[in-house]
């Protein structure tokens, strides 16, 4: 039998450096870097209340799962509707709208970004027929949104992967993320239900920001709740601070696993940016007066951005618990696949002595949030949502296309310290649609050539 000093020490956590650290990523060899600069995690680690919230009485066990319930309902006919949206893609759809991007830019006289890539043994024949541009038919993916039918799952995420038109975008990423029923006439429902669901969780918990157990993690949250690559002219202002301050304290308390996460702040933006445009005229969403947004309005899309962003963060939550796993995983994956795409690149960068968790870090914890515009993320999302584990599988391959897009100039920096700047801070300010597109088919050729075959492609 282990003595009682033994148990103790079994369960104590260990003070050794945690990988993706400061310490641990530059060592004694580079001089430490500004966390907030350059992306690194400052975790605020919730404390459990040592007074929990008295529970209501139930006596059934309905009740009892209403009030457990989390972003999305997990009976009646959606396990087998979100089962049939999560197969995958029709390979013919994707690789189609990929050559008519690639034939788009050629046209343009641009560089093509595949030319420096291995080619595949076999190329998937493209379909038969022209596809038209699904991001520029609004009647159609109109008419799949708001189908009465049971199923219209599954074709609309063929028809959004390649863009969502704008008037539609807010219903699509209610159905895409599993928050909205495919039944029309269960959405209201559903609506009026979840969104008293999270003012429930409100009315029992914001007050506690400021009780002991939780002044760090709400510190921590008022600190990080303008996200760097958002407009500022809308989120300065002081309803959208407070918006997106109950949102994340909200998340922290019912997360304990993992808790605030310096990095979960800027995934509430894009949710919140695209659900508010459905109300306003403006095209620039950052000159947009929150105060001219009636109230009962911003409650809904305060909710609805709280369910969305809920079920994202389900996917990837890994990457934000204890020492994040789910991101040392997917920055050694995301190595592994560089080494086999482009040898030479990733050559480069071991040269120099550059690690991928120096620059890669972030692009996972972000979601490349930090790397392009808003309006690019918002465009990249919408792809992330309509491929099967969008988030976490098929971002792996959108940062391998990401960092062989630059090649040119990374194999032309020859100091561990322009490199890692350049790296850190890559011009992408004018970047638009179309640069998301060709990124996206690059990723999309990478996975259809390299997912299956871990060692066929390895020198």
């Amino acid at each position: 039998m282990a003595s009682d000093g033994a148990r103790k020490q079994f369960w104590k956590r260990s003070n050794s450096k945690v990988p993706g650290s400061i310490q641990h990523v530059y060592g004694a060899q580079h001089p430490p870097f500004d966390p907030l600069l350059h992306g690194t995690l400052l975790k605020s680690t919730p404390k459990v209340p040592t007074t929990p919230v008295k529970a209501k009485r139930v006596s059934t066990f309905q009740e009892f799962e209403s009030n457990t319930s989390d972003a999305w309902d997990a009976g009646e006919d959606d396990d087998e509707l979100l089962a049939m949206a999560a197969e995958s893609l029709n390979t013919e759809v994707v690789m189609e709208t990929a050559h008519r991007v690639l034939r788009n830019h050629s046209q343009r006289q641009a560089q093509p970004m595949l030319q420096e890539v291995p080619a595949p043994t076999q190329e998937p024949e493209p379909a038969a027929e022209p596809l038209a541009a699904p991001s520029g038919d609004l009647r159609l993916v109109k008419s799949v949104s708001e189908s009465h039918t049971s199923c219209p799952t599954e074709e609309l995420r063929k028809l959004s992967w390649s863009g969502i038109p704008k008037p539609v975008r807010p219903i699509t990423w209610k159905l895409l993320s599993g928050y909205l029923p495919a039944n029309v006439d269960r959405r209201p429902a559903t609506l009026q239900r979840k969104q008293k669901e999270y003012f429930a969780f409100i009315e029992h918990y914001y007050d506690s920001r400021n009780d002991e157990a939780h002044q760090d993690t709400y510190r921590q949250i008022h600190i990080d709740r303008i996200p760097r690559m958002s407009p500022e002219a809308l989120i300065l202002q002081p309803k959208v601070t407070e918006i997106f301050e109950r949102i994340l304290f909200i998340w922290a308390i019912r997360h304990p696993a993992s808790g605030y996460v310096q990095g979960i702040n800027d995934l509430v933006t894009p949710f919140f940016v695209v659900f508010i445009c459905e109300y306003i005229e403006e095209e620039d969403v950052a000159a947009v007066d929150v105060s001219s947004v009636p109230a009962e309005v911003l409650r809904n899309i305060e909710a609805d951005t709280y369910w969305c962003m809920s079920k994202l963060l389900d996917g990837i939550q890994d990457n934000y618990t204890f020492a994040q796993p789910g991101i040392q995983m997917k920055v050694k994956m995301l190595e592994e696949l560089v080494s086999r795409i482009d040898e030479q690149v990733h050559r480069h960068l071991d040269q120099h002595e550059v690690r991928y968790l120096q620059f890669a870090f972030r692009w996972m914890n972000n979601l490349l949030m930090r790397e392009v515009p808003l309006r690019c993320t918002v465009r990249l999302w919408d792809t992330y949502q309509s491929e099967p584990e969008g988030f976490s599988h098929f971002h792996l391959y959108v940062c391998a296309a990401f960092l062989v897009r630059w090649r040119k100039e990374i194999l032309e920096e020859r100091d561990f310290q322009e490199l890692l700047l350049f790296l850190q801070n890559l011009p992408t300010a004018r970047w638009g649609d179309e640069d998301i597109s060709l990124l996206l088919a690059e990723a999309y050729r990478l996975k259809f050539v390299f997912a299956d075959a871990p060692n066929h492609y390895k020198k």
